[in-house]
């Protein structure tokens, strides 16, 4: 029988001003016909004492317990569900606790995968983040079209010789995460699943933000915890028909990659790029990004004719690449319904 156990982390939930932990505990896998318990530990600060009055369940599946006496304000109690793994798949259960004259209760879920055999990740975990071990600490969404919601996992390893909840911060709103299981017992591993929410990106091209995996709630933003995430939105040209397209642009470049050589001792080393537009339209850049600092660029112009050309100059910063730890590559976006999305990768020796 598996134990989850979290520690109190101040989230209102009800008007009876009980606080939980953590009200949805993700177990992870569970071995089939093995009865996995979980505990929700909660507090009191409803400014009375409360009676636990009863805990309905959404399934005859899930059997809760909890504290008959009165519980002083301000003290904590548990209350424990046991969930009866007699059916494989992913399952959710919610259990609804109510106190001795509230109407209203508090929700807590269970959810998991019950599975014939528990398998688990078998690869390397050759980063650190915090006191943590991962697999990746950089996250690409590549080619997403608006509405799309594809996910990445980070797998985890708990080194450390006490159970951890770790905790994914400053998430922006177009980022979701799960981690499973919510607690994570020494020298177990786990997994962090993040969610692009395509639909609440701003713009078309280029979206990056730093996200961090704390061991357990409460801890501190810092550098060694970062994971690095980015994602590429694509315009939409669902609506072109083969009418329409014979008038498009047509985007040509003379490299898509730009080797610069090296630095030899030099602050900056530059390089060119010709785009030709041998479309019947005139060509948009509508966006024009690096996926990493230390390189400047500039355009002789954003829209270019039918048959015309423009310069796209790239510098590298011997600086600002110095602290780059992944290939630099530039983005660009158009109205080129064929090269919507163009990346010019940039070599140069440090």
């Amino acid at each position: 029988m598996t134990l989850f156990t979290l520690c109190v982390a101040p989230m209102a939930l009800m008007a009876q001003k009980i606080t939980v932990a953590q009200p949805t505990i993700d177990c992870g896998q569970v071995q089939y016909r093995r009865p996995v318990t979980v505990q929700f530990e909660a507090r009191n600060q409803s400014g009375r004492p409360i009676t636990i009055a009863k805990v309905r369940s959404s399934c005859g599946c899930t059997v809760a317990s909890y504290p008959s006496q009165a519980i002083a304000n301000g003290k904590t109690f548990k209350v424990s569900a046991v969930y009866d793994a007699r059916q494989l798949g992913h399952f959710q259960k919610e259990l609804a606790l109510y106190v001795d004259g509230g109407n209203k209760p508090v929700y807590l879920t269970l959810r998991g995968v019950v599975v014939e055999e528990v398998i688990d990740y078998t690869g390397d975990f050759p980063l650190e983040l915090g006191d943590l071990r991962v697999d990746k600490t950089d996250v690409e969404y590549d080619d997403v079209n608006r509405g799309e919601r594809p996910f990445f996992r980070i797998n985890i390893l708990n080194p450390t010789s006490k159970a951890v909840s770790p905790q994914v911060m400053h998430l922006p709103n177009y980022l979701e995460a799960q981690v499973s299981p919510s607690t994570i017992a020494a020298g177990r591993p786990g997994v962090v699943t993040l969610t692009l929410l395509s639909d609440k990106l701003r713009d078309f091209g280029l979206t990056q933000t730093t996200i961090y995996l704390g061991s357990n709630p409460g801890e501190r933003v810092s550098a060694d915890k970062a994971i690095e995430v980015s994602a590429v939105l694509l315009p939409s040209f669902k609506n072109i028909t083969d009418a329409t397209r014979q008038y498009a642009p047509k985007m040509s470049l003379s490299a898509t990659y730009l080797d610069l050589g090296s630095f030899d001792g030099k602050k900056k080393k530059r390089g060119e790029i010709i785009i030709t537009n041998n479309g019947r339209t005139d060509l948009e850049i509508r966006n024009i990004q690096m996926f990493t600092a230390g390189l400047e660029v500039s355009l002789s112009t954003r829209k270019i004719a039918p048959g015309a050309s423009a310069r796209l100059r790239v510098t590298a910063v011997a600086s600002a690449l110095h602290k780059v730890r992944t290939r630099p590559r530039i983005l660009m976006i158009t109205n080129d319904p064929d090269n919507a999305k163009v990346v010019i990768a940039v070599d140069v020796k440090r």
